[in-house]
């Protein structure tokens, strides 16, 4: 399974907001309002230090996009190779993916990576609650202690929902797959992800009963200390199931030989499982990823065979931006 990332880094490029773009150069991109080919660019271009002016045209058969003097226009590609050699930080064109490797495997990966994370931000945001005592960090953005409450309750309900749908779709595809070549390992990868269950459901508990709390209860610091801490250990015990996966049981998945057509419909399954995170918790989702392998999801969910689900998709993240 070759991968062209090495650790990855703390300073990951995020998809900046619009208002934030004003100062970088200018492109235009041209292309039908509603094609996957033209959404995939806008998505390429969202990690790029550019403004970007787009123009919905039902006469462009392929995206076409203009810089300064150039004019770009072709497959996807094209355009993307464009943009790295004009704008090369960060690299979007994923080129450095081993194609042998089955889809679902790469999904897998991917989404292991998104969900440690928002696991590490989680437990980052935790650790400075607790240093705080839950007193307002000064930010507007986050207002009282009580609203920040309240946003980091959101934050891992979301974080809690993309877990939940991954070990589903593990279970009712990826696992089931695997059972063929190596029987009884469905009961003990189940069994495996039951382990942490109690874990996750009592840390939303947690947050719910500090929420009702006056931050000057005296419960409330120790409560805060016990987020952090329980935390930490779903972030461990995480990341350590996530390896051992890797490790010992997708490799597994490259025996099974799979053909093409296989691969695709195994694709729709695990998103037909997981119609949560890849509807209103996709945006949350590519967050979690750096801008190759987001671009490198995009290209194999591009595969699925609702084309509209796709579109809907793409939508989720710019439609947010622009």
């Amino acid at each position: 399974m070759g991968n062209c990332f090495g650790s990855r880094k703390s300073g990951r490029v995020e998809i900046a907001p619009a208002d934030m773009l004003k100062k970088h150069p200018s492109v235009k991109l041209y292309g039908h309002p509603n094609s996957i080919p033209t959404y995939y660019i806008r998505c390429a271009l969202l990690y790029k230090p550019v403004t970007v002016n787009f123009t919905p045209s039902i006469i462009h058969q392929s995206p076409l996009l203009q810089y300064k003097s150039d004019t770009v226009t072709g497959s996807v590609n094209d355009v993307l190779r464009y943009l790295d050699v004009k704008f090369p930080d960060p690299k979007v064109l994923t080129g450095c993916y081993d194609e042998t490797t089955p889809f679902v495997v790469w999904l897998v990966i991917l989404q292991h990576r998104s969900m440690t994370w928002h696991l590490e931000r989680m437990g980052r945001w935790a650790e400075d609650l607790a240093a705080r005592g839950g007193k307002a960090r000064g930010d507007p953005a986050m207002g009282t202690p009580r609203m920040e409450m309240r946003k980091f309750a959101r934050g891992y309900s979301q974080l809690l929902e993309l877990m939940l749908e991954h070990a589903q779709m593990e279970e009712r595809v990826v696992f089931q797959i695997l059972e063929k070549a190596d029987r009884g390992l469905s009961k003990a990868a189940n069994e495996e992800h039951a382990r942490d269950l109690p874990m996750m459901n009592g840390i939303k508990e947690d947050i719910k009963s500090i929420g009702v709390l006056d931050s000057g209860h005296p419960a409330y610091q120790e409560s805060l200390c016990n987020l952090s801490t329980r935390l930490k250990t779903l972030k461990k015990h995480s990341k350590k199931h996530f390896e051992e996966e890797e490790k010992n049981l997708l490799p597994l998945m490259e025996a099974t030989e799979l053909s093409k057509a296989q691969q695709d419909k195994v694709l729709d399954q695990c998103l037909d499982v997981m119609q949560g995170t890849h509807s209103h918790l996709f945006r949350f989702f590519m967050e979690g990823l750096l801008p190759q392998d987001a671009m490198h999801y995009l290209d194999m969910l591009s595969r699925c065979s609702d084309q509209n689900r796709v579109t809907s998709m793409l939508r989720l993240i710019v439609d947010k931006v622009v």
